[in-house]
């Protein structure tokens, strides 16, 4: 699977899926069952690079002296749209809000992993936009408007 960044704004950010084939409704309901697991972990704050103590302690986690409350700043993911399909392509868009860059090397590794498993998977863009697949008027992206 090819991985390729574009454009990066993590409060407005288009994940976009090439698969090998056009998926079918069995392997578009796997995908999505990866990043909705993803996108909640991110909601419980799981992706805060400041407190990984467990990491930081090394090899010898025997009786480790865990925190509640380390002190860092919360790092919560904010939103996720629906996802969406067109061909061989599919996509989805997210707020990340502050959860750290740690986020997408966890769902990197998922997916790489699972498209050996599961369905394979060509390319993987994380934001910017597919020049064939416009994103604006999108249902999936969350449409916010200022009523002032």
């Amino acid at each position: 699977m090819q991985v390729e960044f574009r454009e990066f704004n993590p409060f407005d950010l288009w994940i976009w899926i090439e698969f090998e084939t056009t998926p079918s409704e069995q392997e578009k309901l796997y995908l999505e069952q990866v990043f909705e697991s993803w996108f909640y972990m991110g909601k419980l704050g799981a992706f805060n690079a400041e407190n990984l103590q467990v990491q930081d302690a090394g090899l010898d986690l025997s009786y480790l002296d865990y925190s509640e409350s380390p002190g860092s700043m919360m790092a919560l993911m904010h939103n996720m749209g629906n996802f969406e399909y067109e061909g061989y392509w599919g996509r989805c868009w997210f707020d990340l809000g502050t959860s750290d860059a740690i986020a997408l090397d966890i769902l990197l590794n998922a997916l790489v992993q699972f498209s050996k498993d599961f369905v394979q998977l060509e390319r993987l863009f994380i934001g910017g936009e597919n020049e064939d697949w416009p994103v604006e008027g999108s249902e999936s992206k969350p449409f916010y408007e200022d009523n002032d």
